[in-house]
């Protein structure tokens, strides 16, 4: 318990650490007496670049990249399949034919959330309506379901990409690699996280048992059915949150997990809160780098998750056995 409790502290240091980070970087430096004026409540540009800018995007991504954390960790576990990630369900897929029909049609703002919400949600009940057929719902068939709208939404994004003029190229580009630039209200991520936990964590403990296989699981009393399909729907919907917030960022969903695990073990209780706090502080960091390094010009922030996060989880996986 003292280890884990230290983990956790340390996870959530390095979160406020990113926080900090994302607030204090950027092409405008702000300097300690700016700083006391933005604490003392002052209106000042600097006030205005941090709470009306850089707070939201930061909030954002921290929301989001805990979102797809939590979800990549409830993926595997019911899967059972250490490559198992968010998107594996098809949702981001939906998503980003959602999102790019509304940028090839002008759109942007509240209307583009709408359109890539949207097709998360018809990739989502198309992805479980299928995959009940006539009735016989198992996993197997639910997996393969999820992959087969994958490749369709991906086909269908390859079309609007190749139809779409070139004044809409870069936009489109940037939100299939993950952008956070467009982002100004986290409230709608940030709740969803918080609903997220505290509808997982009282089954965290079913969820691990679950992990060891079914017969055992049901052996031990968990309702397998009714907790496979509510983490299940949960998992898928906060995927779509994620995606609609931020776009379609990779990585973090399916390395943060083992991350978490090599460090804090495979019990979910510790696992999920842990993964949050990792997850959100990955994007966080990752999304700061992506609009500093060549600032004024940003960089697509699913780049800078993947050149971070890879060669963390080869370090850890080198040191210990796999999970």
């Amino acid at each position: 318990m003292p280890k884990t409790l230290f983990g956790l502290s340390g996870l959530f240091a390095l979160t406020i650490l990113s926080l900090g980070a994302a607030l204090s970087m950027g092409s405008l430096e702000i300097s300690l007496a700016e700083w006391t004026e933005i604490l003392r409540g002052e209106e000042t540009l600097a006030a205005d670049i941090v709470l009306k800018l850089r707070l939201p995007r930061a909030l954002s991504g921290f929301a989001c990249g805990a979102l797809l954390a939590v979800s990549g960790v409830l993926m595997q576990a019911l899967l059972r399949n250490p490559l198992a990630d968010p998107y594996i369900l098809g949702v981001s897929g939906g998503a980003s034919v959602g999102a790019l029909c509304a940028i090839l049609l002008g759109l942007g703002g509240l209307l583009l959330d709408v359109f890539a919400f949207g097709g998360a949600l018809a990739a989502l009940l198309l992805v479980f309506g299928l995959a009940h057929g006539d009735g016989s719902w198992t996993q197997t068939r639910l997996l393969l379901t999820g992959v087969m709208v994958a490749a369709g939404c991906g086909a269908l994004v390859m079309l609007l990409i190749t139809l779409a003029p070139e004044a809409r190229l870069r936009g489109m580009l940037f939100w299939l690699m993950g952008d956070l630039s467009q982002t100004s209200n986290p409230w709608p991520p940030l709740l969803f996280l918080g609903v997220l936990l505290i509808a997982i964590l009282p089954v965290a403990r079913e969820i691990t048992l679950l992990g060891q296989g079914m017969e055992s699981a049901q052996t031990l009393g968990v309702d397998v059915r009714r907790l496979r399909r509510r983490v299940y729907f949960l998992a898928a919907l906060a995927i779509a949150i994620a995606v609609t917030s931020a776009g379609a960022i990779g990585f973090v969903g399916l390395v943060v997990p083992h991350l978490t695990r090599l460090l804090t073990g495979n019990d979910q209780r510790i696992l999920l809160p842990a993964a949050a706090l990792l997850g959100g502080a990955l994007l966080v960091a990752a999304d700061t780098l992506a609009r500093t390094l060549i600032a004024p010009e940003q960089l697509p922030v699913g780049v800078l998750t993947a050149l971070l996060g890879v060669p963390a989880f080869l370090f850890l996986l080198s040191r210990r056995d796999s999970p």
